[in-house]
């Protein structure tokens, strides 16, 4: 099996294309000091020294190293484990069956605003943060902030105050007036 890396716009994060699906249920994220990590594909990864966080996104790995590791002490590891879990025969790394464990509770308030708000974060903004190895969620919006959370490779990336300002807070603000800014947690 063939698995392709893409560098992201964060030096710390590199994403790993394994040509098949990973995860049924959406983009989830595990960091290394999670304790109970029941996804053995994410144990595996996160027991290798240097690795701090790994994302599953629909067709995507992306991996978070210690800022003083090379991706050259590290990549080739990280590709024999996801290698050896779909040698395994296994067809994907987060099944639908586990939907419940993992799927996000989304707020049952509606507003029509926020309804708004994830519209445009979930057509125009997940997709492109997607590219990047990342993704985005809503979390509140107050007196005209809405707050965001980062993940995978986005998290803790040097351009993603400026995707942030320049390109979510721009979106928001253009198609949904009441939006005055954008933060994240």
């Amino acid at each position: 099996m063939m698995i392709e890396t893409e560098n992201t716009p964060n030096p710390d994060t590199l994403k790993f294309l394994p040509g098949k699906k990973v995860s049924e249920v959406g983009p989830i994220e595990f960091l290394k000091k999670d304790k109970s990590i029941n996804i053995p594909l994410a144990s595996k990864i996160l027991s290798l020294d240097g690795t701090l966080m790994v994302f599953f996104g629909t067709d995507f790995i992306t991996v978070k190293k210690e800022k003083d590791l090379k991706w050259e002490n590290l990549k080739h590891s990280i590709i024999s484990e996801i290698n050896d879990h779909y040698s395994k025969g296994n067809s994907v790394v987060i099944s639908k069956k586990l939907n419940k464990q993992f799927t996000e509770t989304k707020s049952t308030e509606s507003n029509e605003i926020i309804n708004k708000i994830n519209e445009v974060l979930d057509s125009k903004v997940r997709p492109a943060v997607a590219k990047d190895g990342g993704d985005i969620t809503f979390k509140s919006f107050k007196d005209g902030v809405v707050t965001v959370e980062l993940k995978g490779s986005c998290s803790g990336c040097p351009s993603s105050v400026m995707t942030l300002k320049q390109g979510v807070q721009n979106l928001l603000c253009h198609y949904i007036p009441e939006v005055k800014s954008v933060e994240a947690i």
